[in-house]
């Protein structure tokens, strides 16, 4: 056998994503680069590591079998270059924070200059809603996670990002013949959620409890970007972080419909379990973190002051 350590790479995120397509988009690839290479890795065994049919890849359960070995040398690699690089000096490791959904339009902006100042980090970000964060946290899973609600369940530290500011949304071509609105107006608006378990939607639906507010629930839907685009078609209403319709006010496309008791305030935070005996990548983080944050809350997000 001679396969590579690129092969290997390709087929254990095809088995991961269950789809060529998803694969290639996350190694950034081209679609037809990972069919071959999976192909390749694939001849070189005398049992299928797939099947194809119709549309669907499945993975057999040999194919299972190989893949879960492929992780482990995979792992063993990442050991080998991360050893390599601390024994000359460089940080170096497995950084790995779970991140609720509109927290991707955060993150990235605290990340940025700590990954490109050590290239040794492999970093792992997993996006995903608000009670599927807090369940990796609970497992001790991830080295962090970024919410905007803390959670009762759980004994935590934090620290503070960003303020997050949630304002209802509408349509931007509605015209709007008040410069605010009584909160009266919610019970004749039909609304859009996010789905169960978001922290988005926890947020609104305690807005509501507390003002003892009926809201007339229209549809649901699994994603802030799945929200914006329903709301940009008219079919509702929402409350919605402001971090991420940046592009939908400044197009036009959406607009804050100015409220009694708007904005929801809430803050972007980095938690971790008490106690936790962070890696070497993870303090260095922090650290950075804690020194750098002001600055690149000034830089990156001084449009978000002016709402």
């Amino acid at each position: 056998m001679n396969y590579t350590l690129h092969q290997l790479q390709i087929f254990l995120k095809v088995t991961q994503t269950l789809s060529v397509t998803k694969a290639a988009e996350e190694l950034h690839l081209t679609q037809p680069a990972v069919s071959v290479q999976l192909k390749n890795f694939q001849d070189q065994f005398d049992i299928p590591l797939t099947e194809v049919l119709g549309r669907k890849i499945y993975i057999t359960d040999f194919g299972w079998e190989i893949a879960e070995s492929v992780e482990g040398i995979l792992n063993q690699v990442q050991t080998i270059n991360h050893k390599t690089l601390q024994y000359k000096g460089e940080l170096a490791g497995r950084l790995k924070i779970s991140v609720v959904s509109t927290g991707k339009y955060v993150i990235p902006y605290f990340l940025s200059a700590f990954v490109q100042r050590h290239s040794g980090i492999d970093l792992l970000v997993d996006v995903t809603n608000k009670a599927q964060v807090i369940e990796s946290l609970e497992n001790n899973a991830v080295d962090l996670a970024l919410v905007s609600i803390l959670p009762k369940s759980l004994n935590i530290e934090k620290l503070d990002l960003l303020q997050n500011k949630l304002y209802l949304v509408g349509n931007g071509e509605q015209r709007l013949k008040k410069s605010t609105y009584p909160k009266s107006l919610f019970k004749e608006l039909p609304f859009i959620y996010r789905e169960k378990g978001s922290g988005t939607r926890q947020t609104m639906e305690s807005f509501f409890e507390r003002n003892h507010i009926p809201a007339l629930k229209r549809m649901e839907l699994t994603s802030n970007e799945a929200v914006k685009q329903a709301v940009i078609a008219g079919l509702g209403y929402s409350i919605m972080p402001l971090i991420g319709i940046k592009n939908e006010l400044r197009n036009g496309d959406v607009q804050i419909v100015p409220m009694n008791g708007l904005p929801i305030r809430t803050m972007w935070r980095l938690i971790w379990l008490k106690g936790k005996k962070h890696s070497p990548v993870a303090m260095a983080f922090l650290d950075h973190i804690r020194k750098e944050k002001e600055s690149i809350v000034k830089h990156a997000f001084d449009w978000y002051e002016q709402y």
